[in-house]
């Protein structure tokens, strides 16, 4: 069996814990620890993030559909973007928004291959930055926002996460949203109060079950959330 090599390592966000990038032959892993976050092989619930996201904003019509701005928090091994990129027209424009440089470096450095060029889409923005600033950034800016930033709701690779998963988080996260846009969170499980929360929030709320490679591998959950008209 080929041995796993590390090729790089970086500090989280907070600089408490350590990303590590592993290469065995073509594919890539990267480890918080002993807990791998993703896996170059397995990008089945990471793309259904996108694709839900996009066919629904296109089912609700909403203002500006024509010209899409979808922000994307946490670039990872690129499978969102991808996804996302393949699913919108010419017209829409993508941020990703990345906490750690290191990941990006990794993505146009020995991962190029994986991302296919993707990051030179003139739809691509790239921000070096907490994700949370980009939905403060402005009201009604969004017509979809996509969290893969961490495990799901409860931070483990980086606990400023958790306030995007709090009450408060969530209601600027609706408030970024244009009416009709949808706040969609990738998640390695489900998470009762996570959905409550949602709902507290003033989201429509669904829940997909979906698996890490197509009908195989484990099961993962994203929460579809609807920015409702405000009563």
């Amino acid at each position: 069996m080929i041995p796993w090599v590390q090729l790089d390592s970086a500090k989280t966000g907070d600089g408490a814990q350590e990303l590590r990038l592993k290469r065995r032959g073509a594919e890539f892993s990267i480890m918080l620890g002993t807990n791998e976050l993703m896996n170059s092989r397995l990008s089945g619930s990471e793309e259904a993030l996108a694709r839900l996201s996009c066919q629904r904003i296109s089912g609700q019509r909403i203002s500006g559909h024509r010209q899409p701005r979808i922000l994307i928090g946490g670039l990872g091994m690129g499978f969102t973007l991808r996804a996302a990129l393949a699913e919108l027209g010419k017209d829409a424009s993508v941020t990703v928004a990345e906490l750690v440089p290191a990941v990006v470096a990794w993505a146009r450095g020995p991962m190029a291959e994986v991302f296919g060029g993707c990051l030179d889409d003139p739809r691509v923005t790239i921000q070096e930055t907490d994700v949370g600033q980009s939905i403060r950034s402005g009201p009604a800016a969004w017509d979809a926002i996509l969290l893969d930033v961490d495990n799901g709701p409860e931070g483990i690779v980086h606990k400023g996460n958790d306030a995007l998963y709090s009450l408060a988080g969530l209601s600027a996260a609706r408030s970024a949203l244009k009416p009709g846009g949808v706040l969609a969170v990738w998640s390695q499980g489900p998470d009762t109060g996570f959905t409550r929360r949602l709902k507290q929030a003033g989201f429509a709320v669904e829940e997909v079950n979906t698996r890490a490679n197509g009908k195989r591998g484990a099961r993962h959950v994203i929460w579809i959330a609807t920015n409702s008209p405000r009563s």
